[in-house]
């Protein structure tokens, strides 16, 4: 009875380890669609990508989460079964076992989620001056 209870919450943290590995290839994937197709209306220091350089126009702002969209959400494509497969290969183990790896998921879907900034800023400052006009 003992053994059934424990593989029960083994399980039971496999699934919420895999929601919980699904939270950031799906956020990715949705923002990055609707940053895409429909960036924030009003530049503004609460929603959306924020950086100086992308807040410095209009222009520059559209342009930086249409950018920066397109690459989360490819990035949150490839990073989906990237998230998913491991954790297939985790069933059954320990919950020890499944958490240290989750913390590796983890911290890879984090590099995907921050690298994307870089070339944005790289392709914003490539496209308009410091001032934000177009070059």
């Amino acid at each position: 009875m003992l053994y059934l209870f424990q593989e029960v919450v083994t399980l039971g943290y496999w699934l919420y380890m895999l929601a919980v590995s699904l939270l950031i290839p799906l956020t990715m994937i949705i923002l990055g669609r609707h940053f895409m197709s429909n960036p924030p209306k009003d530049i503004n220091s609460f929603y959306g990508y924020r950086t100086s350089m992308s807040m410095k126009s209009r222009e520059t702002w559209d342009f930086a989460h249409r950018y920066f969209g397109k690459l989360w959400f490819i990035l949150g494509l490839i990073l989906l079964p990237l998230s998913v497969i491991p954790m297939f290969f985790l069933l059954g183990k320990s919950v020890e076992t499944i958490g240290n790896a989750s913390l590796v998921i983890m911290a890879v879907q984090l590099l995907f989620l921050i690298i994307p900034i870089f070339p944005t800023e790289a392709a914003l400052k490539k496209n308009f001056d410091q001032f934000g006009f177009r070059r």
